[in-house]
């Protein structure tokens, strides 16, 4: 999303000093992450393309916002935002998104197995600032509008089926999605600076069209148990969703989020917090605070988008920051992965892996120039941790 400047209107609740690894017992890490070495070294100078990244790690540029694709027809879209990996046969597709005012919606690209570029296509159009979104266990992509009264289109990575707009998931400033397959739910930011975190129920798993959006409910405090109640009118109109419910926990401007293994991650932009819902004793904690970083400089700032691997360590963009991606491992370290320099007016978006685990796409919205019309879409290889 833009880079946007916000108050540090959060308080860290008294519990915060007292998580201890004791409140999530079943996620990736047990408490907030403090800075140390990476698990692949330290970052190298930048390379041809500008990107600092650990040895044996290389990059190449997949797509430029108003060129086309190599070997397609297809020209990439403008302020390239959240993304997504689909396997496809023996290759794979990376959906991204477009965040433009009226024209957004979102492309995707595809490759075989030896990740060679094999087409590009449009899945979405005409759409409003289509900022992050979410895969599903069905193989779609749940593209999320981040405009008030915003709604979620569900897509087709092939594009072959008509997007579908999703109104059951509420109508509110929609920055992510994460499904959690294991309670059949579908998790929601808000990107405000007041928002919520929303779980949508389907009536029926794998069908969009109906169920009930909840809210979290608990409290000020940065840790410790929730609960969910209804959203009386999803539709958010004339009030808005996140002020329907009394009690619903307030988050500093909800980003990315992903869910894995019983936990749902999630980031706020306004406090440079990543979240940790321990979906299983319906209980947060904190994954990162930059606040609580003890020794040194907080390395990532500007949290944004985030991914996770096969090995547990998640992966955190920065909107602005100092254009890192951020990685924080089940060991509770945090250190950057990758640089990209020269782009200090752009951010980060998008991170996703290919099925395999070996490559990791990304992309700088603005790129070199700083505007939309400057995007830059990355694929990484390398001995990735899986």
């Amino acid at each position: 999303m833009e880079r946007r400047n916000f108050l540090r209107t959060a308080v860290i609740g008294g519990s915060a000093a007292a998580l201890g690894g004791t409140l999530w017992r079943g996620a990736a890490t047990a408490a907030p992450a403090q800075p140390a070495p990476g698990p692949y070294g330290a970052l190298g100078a930048a390379d041809a393309n500008g990107i600092q990244l650990p040895a044996g790690f290389t990059s190449r540029v997949i797509a430029r916002t108003g060129q086309k694709v190599a070997g397609t027809a297809y020209t990439w879209h403008s302020a390239p935002d959240g993304g997504a990996v689909f396997a496809d046969g023996s290759g794979w597709i990376y959906v991204s998104n477009s965040e433009i005012s009226g024209t957004g919606g979102a492309g995707a690209v595809t490759f075989d197995s030896s990740g060679q570029i094999t087409g590009a296509h449009r899945i979405l159009s005409n759409t409003n600032v289509n900022c992050a979104g979410g895969k599903t266990p069905w193989n779609t992509w749940l593209s999320c509008e981040e405009v008030s009264l915003g709604y979620v289109y569900e897509t087709d990575p092939w594009g072959v089926n008509a997007a579908v707009r999703r109104p059951a998931l509420g109508r509110f400033k929609h920055e992510a999605a994460a499904a959690d397959p294991d309670r059949q739910v579908v998790y929601l930011t808000e990107d405000e600076s007041t928002g919520c975190f929303y779980r949508f129920r389907p009536t029926t798993w794998g069908d969009l069209s109906s169920g009930t959006l909840e809210v979290m409910v608990g409290g000020t405090g940065t840790s410790g148990p929730v609960s969910w109640a209804v959203v009386p009118d999803p539709d958010g109109q004339p009030t808005t969703t996140r002020s329907q419910v009394s009690g619903a926990k307030k988050f500093n401007g909800g980003e990315g989020c992903v869910y894995a293994a019983g936990t749902c991650w999630f980031t706020t932009k306004g406090d440079n917090r990543v979240w940790a819902y321990d979906a299983v004793n319906q209980s947060i904690s904190l994954a990162y605070d930059d606040s609580l970083v003890t020794t040194g400089t907080a390395p990532l700032t500007g949290v944004d988008n985030v991914t996770r691997a096969g090995s547990g360590d998640l992966y955190v963009a920065e909107d602005g920051g100092n254009m890192e991606i951020c990685l924080i491992t089940p060991a509770d370290t945090i250190a950057p992965f990758l640089r990209i320099t020269g782009q200090s007016a752009s951010e980060i978006t998008g991170p996703a892996f290919s099925p395999d685990g070996s490559r990791l796409y990304f992309s700088s919205q603005r790129g070199t120039s700083g505007s939309s019309s400057g995007g830059i879409t990355y694929e990484v290889t390398g001995p990735f941790r899986t």
